[in-house]
């Protein structure tokens, strides 16, 4: 029955043959004998062929209850259509009735079914060829019986979809009954009753919902005049609950795209033929309409996802598709007219928006993160109170958990990872990615900032992938908030502030099970030794965290401001310390109660713990944070210097001593680094502006500091600033070249001015142990041998230092007390090589080389044995044994380093303890001892030739049978030393033991699990493959020889 009928279908829908097209001379003339022919031919067919008869019946059924079918007219087109309606209304049915029959059917029994059979098809199920029949009668339905009667802006016209809707547009008879009204109403019921079938449904609103949208505002919502109305109330009725219906049922992004369609362009289209031409515009009545039911498609669930997808999707993420998100986010943002109240409007609105954030698919999600955030930055920036209501704050929630969790609430778990991980993630996406800093978004951030610090600090000590997140944030508030919110937040950060909006005392993070972190009650520790470690280590870690911030912060003075507001508050705490103190030593005990007492101590402990919380957070940065970035500019370096100054102004009251707080080296620095920016080559005078802070501090250095040379200084520079540069003293110079070693400025002064040096140790404290130059350093002529002996035994330590340094020269220069004291230097320099300060025992270890180098012969043989046996003084910790083996270990390689052409001579003696030590127990001294081994090898020569078997073995021993990586990697840098020091010479000296190198070396690289080893190994190979190169492949000279015969 479904074939007949589609067969008549096909016979209605059939185009003309090419002898009767060719005839018709227009194709509107062809089109108009087609579609009667084809009807004609229909209904001849139903009459006489019997395999139609079934159909026959069925059109016959559906035409007597169609109480539109109005018989024959003179509107071949109108006939048409109604042929098509019947059938379509007949298949309708059949497939109704037949999908009934098999829905009541019963299953086939299990016995007649295998597993590897497939389900019956229903019925309704049609094949690609019968779909192609109905979607033909369907279009023709469409395009002849809705489209021309369609009022002018209502859908799109046929004459703009393609050259042929035009030829169809002028076949239509708008004057001949039934009126256009009917003509459209009749159709679309038609359509409607055939979409009731889910089959068929699929084909028309997959293809013509528009087409049957456009056609139900227009008959339930076209305005006419009370004579002239087409159709009823009943009607009109009908369509419009028809159209909710309908716009309930289909997918809503469609829908959102149709009615998008339906709105039509602007009022003022552009010119023919432009983009914003394509759409006509829509009547007004239209447009209300569609306004209308585009806001409740948006206010209804899903409804901000429905339109999102119906603008962006099928999108490739290109620049159009960004410029839609936009579009769709000041939608988003701005309350439709149609909406009761703004309230309701954004309630229901903002959810949705924020649901947008969380989608995974990556293109999708990228698409509505966008419309998400610039929806949300817009009704931010124009309704901030809905903002704060709707957005902000069930944004925030779990945030602001963290800061009102109370145990009572939540006996275990106060925040789970998914909440606190989505909420980061937002906080990221909107105000970091959208990176448009507003007065509300800033506040609102502020009140969380605290949480996400300490979310922060704990990420850094474990894996999450909420660490970048949470930087991020921290970062983007700092670099674009005001300059005193970000320092009020850092002092809060600090602990220098009290702690507000900071997670609960009772409730402390833990990692979750999925990289997140999770909000939990926190145990209570009986111990409180161990509880106020862990407070103290916590504010350290802290403190250390913020400072990691500030070092990101590269672009930005923040760091440089934050600085000088400590050192600020630094100087006014030493402006009040006597004040405090004469206070205490004025209060009277006995005549204050118990609770005055108490709250004088706890007042008095309180702010102790603020100066120690100032001073650590002014340590930390120091340590942690680079010069250039504390003090950026010339006004910070100036503010920085302001600070110094008034510190040092608050101490010329006090005695001078031990206890004033500013020591003058301290401020001769200082100064010094004022008279170098003085002696820049051009100063501005904004730059003299800036430093004319420095003049009343400087006067009052100048007029009350007790040392006669700052005195001086702070009268030149304070001449230098007010004059801004005419007035400059000779003296100027000297204390901008010597600020780095201010002692120096300060003896050469005193010098000068009272005829006396005296240089003090402690001033001239070296920056690295290293032997000082011939012109900055102690002359030992100066001094006997056994002052500077005396004072290598002082427990001071840079003093110690300097001493081992100048009795190091002492021996270079072969002293002649040097060289009498010889033993006495050498015990000196063994007593201090087993010193714990690296500036001591290394200034030893350069001293023991010198002196091995002098008399290779006697100090040598004293090395070795402390190298193989350990150390030998009387004083000698046994503990430390190991240490001073490695130590003396580095001094056997300075000196064979040093022994140049005497290494073949003085060599052999170091050689076979070097070869001795590759056996000692401990990894450390047989690495050691490799490493001494390649240096000495490599400047061997031919010496080593008789030595190269025994050496041989043991490398190769070692790299097959050693257990410690670093012992093996040693054993292979000595092949790789000892190719590079023989160069062209190592076919000769290693001739018999090569082949079980290279072999050696091969296996290394094959087989070593220590990637080191294996590097060393391959640079080896490099070194033998260019040694061998250049012996198979020598360098031919072309060189002529003159051979005078005799």
């Amino acid at each position: 029955m479904t074939s007949e009928i589609l067969s008549a279908i096909n016979i209605l829908t059939q185009p003309l043959g090419a002898a009767e097209a060719s005839a018709q001379t227009s194709q509107q003339e062809a089109l108009h004998a087609a579609l009667g022919a084809n009807r004609s031919v229909l209904l001849e067919q139903l009459r006489s062929d019997g395999s139609l008869q079934r159909a026959a019946r069925l059109r016959d059924e559906a035409k007597g209850e169609a109480d539109w079918y109005g018989g024959e007219t003179d509107d071949v087109t109108w006939s048409f259509v109604q042929e098509c309606l019947l059938l379509l209304l007949a298949l309708t049915r059949h497939l109704t009735e037949e999908l009934k029959l098999f829905q009541e059917a019963p299953p086939p029994s299990g016995s007649l079914r295998t597993p590897e059979m497939a389900p019956p098809l229903p019925p309704d199920v049609l094949s690609v060829s019968q779909q192609k029949t109905v979607g033909a009668a369907l279009q023709f339905v469409v395009s002849l019986g809705v489209c021309p009667y369609l009022s002018a802006g209502v859908g799109v016209p046929l004459g703009r979809r393609s050259a042929f809707g035009a030829v169809v547009e002028k076949l239509i008879q708008r004057e001949t009954s039934p009126p256009a009204g009917r003509r459209l109403l009749t159709t679309t019921r038609v359509l409607l009753q055939v979409a009731e079938l889910a089959t068929l449904a699929t084909m028309v609103f997959s293809r013509h919902l528009g087409d049957v949208m456009a056609a139900l505002c227009q008959l339930g919502y076209e305005p006419h005049r009370e004579d002239r109305r087409p159709l009823s109330t009943e009607e009109c009725r009908w369509c419009k609950e028809a159209l909710r219906n309908l716009l309930g049922k289909v997918y809503q992004p469609i829908v959102i795209k149709e009615l998008l369609v339906l709105q039509g362009g602007p009022k003022q289209s552009g010119p023919a033929g432009s983009s914003r031409a394509a759409l006509g515009s829509a009547p007004a009545w239209l447009r209300r309409l569609c306004g209308q039911l585009l806001s409740e498609r948006l206010m209804q669930p899903s409804g901000v996802q429905a339109v999102v997808r119906a603008v962006l999707e099928g999108g490739t993420g290109g620049d159009s598709d960004w410029r839609k998100c936009d579009s769709v986010a000041r939608i988003l943002a701005a309350c439709p007219q149609q909406s009761a109240s703004a309230d309701g409007y954004f309630r229901l609105v903002c959810p949705q928006i924020l649901d947008l954030l969380h989608f995974r698919d990556k293109l999708t999600a990228q698409q509505f993160q966008r419309v998400a955030t610039r929806a949300a930055l817009s009704m931010v920036q124009e309704r901030p109170a809905f903002a704060q209501q709707y957005l902000l704050a069930p944004l925030l929630a779990p945030l602001h958990r963290c800061i009102t969790a109370s145990a009572e609430e939540h006996l275990h778990v106060a925040v789970e990872e998914l909440d606190l991980t989505r909420c980061v993630e937002d906080v990221y996406k909107i105000w970091v990615v959208g990176n448009s800093p507003s007065p509300t978004l800033l506040a609102a951030l502020q009140d969380v900032l605290p949480v996400i610090f300490t979310l922060f600090c704990f990420t850094k000590q474990s894996v999450s992938h909420l660490r970048a997140p949470c930087q991020e944030i921290l970062l983007w508030f700092l670099k674009l908030s005001e300059t005193s919110a970000a320092l009020s937040l850092l002092r809060q950060l600090s602990g220098l502030r009290e702690r507000r909006n900071d997670v609960a005392a009772a409730f402390h993070f833990t990692a979750g099970g999925n990289g997140g972190v999770r909000l939990v009650c926190r145990q209570t520790c009986s111990d409180e030794d161990e509880e106020l470690y862990k407070k103290l280590s916590g504010e350290q870690w802290r403190l250390e965290c913020l400072v990691q911030l500030l070092a990101q912060l590269t672009d930005s003075d923040l760091a440089g401001d934050f600085f000088l507001d400590l050192l600020q508050e630094l100087t006014g705490w030493a402006a009040a310390l006597d004040e405090e103190l004469k206070d205490e030593e004025e209060v009277d005990v006995a005549a204050m109660t118990l609770l005055e007492v108490e709250q004088q101590l706890l007042g008095g402990a309180e702010r102790r713990a603020e100066k120690l919380t100032l001073l650590q957070a002014l340590a930390v940065m120091v340590e942690s944070l680079e010069q250039e970035q504390l003090l950026r500019k010339t006004s910070q370096v100036v503010d920085f210097m302001v600070s110094l100054l008034q510190r040092a102004c608050v101490g010329l009251d006090g005695a001078p001593g031990v206890g004033n707080p500013v020591e003058s080296q301290t401020l001769s620095m200082g100064m010094g680094l004022v008279a170098t920016l003085l002696s820049a080559p051009q100063i501005s005078a904004q730059d003299y502006s800036c430093m004319s802070k420095l003049l009343r501090p400087l006067e009052a250095l100048s007029q009350q500091h007790p040392d006669v040379v700052v005195q001086e200084l702070a009268s030149n520079l304070r001449a230098v600033i007010a004059t801004h540069g005419a007035c400059r003293p000779e003296s100027l110079a000297d204390a901008a070249r010597c600020r780095g070693n201010p002692g120096e400025t300060t003896e050469n002064s005193k010098a000068k001015s009272e005829g006396r040096s005296q240089q003090t140790p402690a001033g001239r404290f070296p920056q690295r142990p290293s032997l000082p130059s011939s012109s900055g350093d102690h002359d030992p002529s100066n001094k006997p041998l056994s002052d500077w002996l005396l004072e290598a035994c002082d427990p001071d330590v840079p003093t110690r230092a300097v001493a081992l340094r100048v009795v190091t020269r002492m021996v270079q220069r072969r002293h002649p007390e040097a060289v009498q004291a010889q033993q006495k230097v050498l015990t000196l320099f063994l007593e201090n090589l087993e010193h714990e300060d690296s500036f001591v025992y290394l200034s030893a270890i350069q001293g023991l080389a010198v002196l091995a180098d002098s008399y290779p012969g006697q100090i040598l043989e004293r090395l070795l044995q402390d190298f193989q046996r350990g150390p030998s003084l009387p004083s000698s910790k046994q503990e430390r044994s190991l240490e001073t083996r490695l130590k003396v270990g580095e001094v056997l390689m300075r000196a064979s380093r040093a022994m140049g052409e005497l290494a073949p001579h003085l060599g052999r003696p170091l050689l076979s303890v070097f070869l001795q030590g590759t056996r000692d127990p401990d990894q450390s001294v047989r690495a050691s001892s490799l490493s001494n081994l390649g240096e000495l090898c490599q400047r061997l020569d031919y010496s080593l030739g008789p030595l190269a078997q025994e050496l041989s073995s043991c490398l190769t021993a070692l790299i097959k049978t050693e257990r410690e990586a670093e012992v093996r990697r040693a054993a292979v840098h000595v092949i790789a030393q000892l190719l590079r020091g023989l160069s062209d010479k190592t076919t000769q000296v290693l001739s018999d033991v090569l082949l079980d190198l290279y072999r050696a070396l091969k296996l290394v690289v094959r087989s070593d699990p220590d990637p080191a080893a294996v590097l060393h190994a391959q640079l080896a190979l490099e070194e033998l493959d260019l040694v061998m190169r250049r012996f198979v492949f020598p360098e031919q000279k072309l060189e002529k020889k003159i051979v005078v015969l005799p």
